[in-house]
């Protein structure tokens, strides 16, 4: 077998290093001066644009305030734009005010500029957002058909080949719902939708874009790393990456047949050459990069990542050919918003690092069990004293003895919720292995969701 080199590429830094801010040395009192001159221009400047903006949007100068339709010459009032009634001959008043009679900025993050569709909590809710209420709003089932769900699928990130299904479940909303307005969907799911005070049915829309999430693990809880059984954790991925003649080590979790998440510091600085890595999956044994895996068409890394903060450590492989799931080979769900996980919540951890400090590679796949600590504990001052971002969480035992260690990194941290398993976190580092308040530090999948399937929506 190749030599691997764990301690390299691919490691839980044993220590991280976070620089002090560097001392201002221009902040004089005639720089101070001319910065406050300046800021008030640009204020007042700012100032008078967004007035200018916002009488020309949204206030009527008087009662003949009028806005032209298009080039036939034609004008309504300005309080007839965006009102959800086409005024002007061509309905050019309500073209750009989305569904809900407000302007819908492509700079909206709420909608990513792409879509404005989401899955939400565990109970995969469909939900739109509406400008107009600023929130999401589930979406009616009534009239909904396995096209508009797969429609929405492709909208997220997905492909349409993966969609699983589209179900109905009781949930009254308060602030009213999206419905569609014809069976016949064409383009973006969103442009097809109508805000609705109410749902004849009562029910909302679950879809599921894979099926995802599934395990033959017995639930049962083991402190301390022991050997995977087959089928036990079907998603996780082996990474090997070679440079020169060194062959480097990380995990991956599979989330679609041709994606797979991993660590961003797995992949940092080798995204221009795909070519050199390797993914092996559906193996419970350690592979040899000589061995035929699967073969890497991008490496993409998360554009916020820091190396010296570990910050956004998230990453996505894209395999030049897909895989084919089998009951030891499947994808793990990732995660919606507004899932009910906080610290205790029971997780797992898997992948072939080493089993202590600076030892030697597992030759078969270990798992164990550890809960999620709340960033409240894990920065305390004893812990990681202020290290840990909102795009980091915490998990494992502040008495030490279970954790991830060299080699493990981008590999799964998963809890199973709903009967299914759900992708929490990707390993990242720690201090250490299994050293008392010293627990793993993962990436945060929930705050890395936009990204992944923004890349998964480019790149199709």
């Amino acid at each position: 077998m190749d030599p691997i080199e764990p301690n390299v590429y691919g490691s839980i830094p044993r220590t991280k290093k976070y620089p002090d801010q560097e001392a201002a040395t221009w902040c004089t009192a005639s720089n101070k001066k001319i910065l406050c001159i300046v800021s008030i221009v640009c204020a007042l400047i700012a100032a008078a644009i967004i007035i200018a903006a916002l009488c020309w949007i949204y206030v009527p100068i008087g009662s003949n305030c009028q806005k032209p339709c298009g080039a036939n010459g034609t004008s309504v009032l300005c309080s007839q734009w965006c009102d959800e009634k086409s005024d002007c001959p061509n309905g050019e008043d309500e073209e750009s005010c989305g569904t809900t009679g407000i302007k819908v900025s492509p700079n909206d993050k709420s909608c990513n500029g792409t879509t404005c569709v989401r899955l939400y909590g565990p109970n995969f809710q469909l939900q739109a957002y509406s400008p107009a209420k600023a929130t999401w709003l589930p979406v009616c089932y009534d009239q909904w058909s396995d096209s508009s769900g797969k429609t929405a699928c492709q909208d997220i990130g997905y492909s349409m080949s993966t969609y699983y299904s589209s179900t109905p479940f009781s949930a009254p909303s308060n602030n009213g719902y999206f419905m569609l307005q014809s069976n016949n969907v064409t383009g973006k799911l969103y442009n097809n939708l109508q805000y609705s005070a109410t749902c004849a049915s009562g029910n909302i829309v679950s879809l599921r874009c894979i099926n995802c999430g599934l395990s033959t693990k017995v639930d049962s809880r083991i402190v301390g790393g022991t050997p995977a059984l087959v089928g036990d954790w079907p998603w996780q991925a082996q990474l090997l990456k070679l440079v020169g003649t060194s062959t480097y080590l990380c995990g991956g979790s599979i989330i679609t047949p041709y994606w797979i998440v991993t660590a961003a510091h797995c992949v940092y600085g080798s995204t221009s050459t795909p070519s050199i890595f390797k993914v092996f999956a559906g193996t419970l044994s350690i592979q040899s990069y000589s061995s035929s895996g699967r073969l890497v068409e991008r490496a993409l890394v998360h554009p916020n990542y820091t190396s010296n903060t570990q910050n956004y450590d998230v990453a996505l492989l894209k395999l030049t050919a897909g895989l084919v799931f089998t009951t030891n080979l499947r994808p793990v769900c990732l995660p919606n918003v507004g899932m009910p996980w906080s610290g205790g919540q029971p997780c797992w951890i898997s992948g072939w690092g080493t089993t202590s400090s600076g030892g030697s590679i597992a030759t078969t796949l270990m798992a164990a069990s550890v809960p999620l600590i709340s960033s409240t504990t894990c920065n305390q001052a004893a812990v990681y004293g202020g290290a840990i971002s909102p795009t980091m969480m915490c998990a494992g035992y502040l008495s030490g003895g279970t954790d991830t260690c060299q080699g493990d990194s981008g590999g799964p941290l998963v809890t199973k919720t709903n009967s299914l398993w759900w992708l929490v976190g990707d390993t990242s580092w720690g201090y250490g292995c299994a050293t008392a308040n010293k627990p793993g530090v993962y990436g945060n999948v929930t705050v890395f969701l936009e990204w992944i399937y923004l890349q998964m929506q480019t790149y199709p």
